[in-house]
């Protein structure tokens, strides 16, 4: 057992050290885990905190209520309460071990034993405890790891996966965010021989983790080990054939031009802009409409030309999916970049430019308008409004409400003539 010390800010917050001091009365003990002290030695945001205590569930939840706080039994049968103290919400998590797996839950014992629980874990990086004096317990050489950058199992890679066969994802996102050099040789090859397993997973689960691990500041490397173990086939089969190579201008565009990451555009530079295979992605992964809509429309889209006009530019933005065209011109840009082209980069990040503070000006003319001027409703007047709208468009948005009823009054004219 190694040890060490950490003085951050948030574990000396008030409301922390007060559920901590709940927990911890009698013989009872309870120490903070995992994320928040793996973030906090390599220097990166702590935001949700989870606690490991000795209490039962029950224990738990009678301490924490009987302090005036708020328990939420968010997973009582595998030993989470959630306490949530003036509207921050903690997790609580009884000391466990595994009596049975199936690739995906547990049957799980409640117990006292710390180091038993650590060696339950994933990744050595994620069994930390911290006790709140901020003394740091590594069981696993979790602290080594950290100081090396490497993700690696606890354990034998293949029983610790076939636990849970999400853990093959949350190895390769865990060390898009946090790793360095190659990824543990003992964990790829485990992945690689169990990837079979993750066709048990929900399409929930895997989006999630694919979302998340495209979240990171640069997930190139991930990618790059995932595609050589088969996994990234397993998961994401739209983009066997056509490859990650576009991910590495990508992310050197978002560094160039301070664009947040952004996990669906990055997937969108390792899958065909194909409508029918993203629509089968998205229905696959039971994305969100939004991003289902978002893959779509960026099908759809135009691949963008650098020799474009800004007026035709500008039209296009006004009748079509103006994120879908900024989404494209990004790529395109990162491309034209990564290739050298100058021209080319220049002219594309003007575009993108143009896209991204286009706001599409009001039509001044209605349907009503037409009818005031002598159409009658129905068709006609439909695509005699069309038409009017897109030569305004066309003619760069500046023709007045005056100009646009004498047209549409000659338009008048001329359909009662024929």
């Amino acid at each position: 057992m190694t040890t060490r010390r950490i003085t951050s800010d948030w574990l000396r917050d008030p409301l922390l050290q007060s559920v901590l001091a709940v927990l911890n009365a009698g013989d009872e003990e309870a120490r903070i885990v995992g994320g928040p002290i793996r973030n906090a030695l390599l220097g990166a945001p702590v935001s949700d905190i989870d606690i490991a205590t000795t209490c039962l569930p029950d224990e738990t939840v009678r301490r924490v209520e009987a302090a005036g706080f708020k328990a939420v039994p968010t997973g009582i049968a595998h030993g989470t309460i959630t306490v949530v103290a003036d509207r921050r919400p903690f997790e609580v998590t009884t000391l466990r071990e595994d009596l049975a797996t199936d690739g995906r839950h547990a049957a799980v014992r409640f117990g006292r034993d710390w180091e038993a629980d650590a060696r339950r874990r994933d990744f050595t990086v994620n069994a930390l405890y911290a006790t709140a004096e901020g003394e740091i317990v590594d069981w696993v050489g979790g602290l080594a790891d950290i100081e090396s950058r490497t993700l690696r199992f606890i354990g034998d890679p293949e029983a610790r996966i076939k636990e849970d066969f999400l853990r093959i994802l949350r190895f390769f996102r865990f060390f898009a965010w946090y790793g360095t050099g190659r990824p543990d040789a003992d964990g790829i090859r485990a992945s690689a021989r169990l990837k079979a397993g993750l066709t048990r997973l929900s399409a929930e689960r895997v989006w999630s983790e694919l979302k998340k691990l495209l979240g990171a500041p640069d997930p190139g490397r991930a990618l790059l080990w995932m595609r050589q173990s088969g996994v990234l086939s397993a998961v994401l089969p739209e983009s066997e054939r056509w490859g990650i190579d576009n991910i590495h201008p990508l992310i050197e565009a978002e560094r160039a031009f301070g664009w947040s990451a952004d996990p669906l555009l990055r997937l969108l530079t390792i899958v065909p802009p194909d409508a029918a295979r993203l629509a089968q992605l998205a229905n696959r992964l039971k994305l969100s409409n939004q991003d289902r809509d978002r893959l779509l429309a960026y099908a759809d889209a135009e691949a963008p030309d650098p020799a474009e006009a800004d007026g035709a530019l500008r039209t296009r933005l006004y009748f079509g999916d103006a994120t879908a065209i900024a989404d494209r011109t990004k790529i395109a840009l990162a491309l034209a970049r990564d290739k050298q082209d100058l021209d080319a980069a220049s002219r594309l990040s003007a575009q993108h430019d143009l896209a991204e503070r286009f706001a599409p000006p009001d039509f001044p003319l209605s349907g009503q308008d037409l009818m005031n001027v002598g159409f009658q409703p129905g068709p006609e007047l439909g695509r005699s409004l069309a038409q009017l709208k897109r030569g305004w468009a066309e003619g760069g948005f500046v023709a007045g409400r005056d100009r646009l009823l004498e047209k549409a009054g000659q338009l008048a004219r001329g359909s009662q003539k024929g």
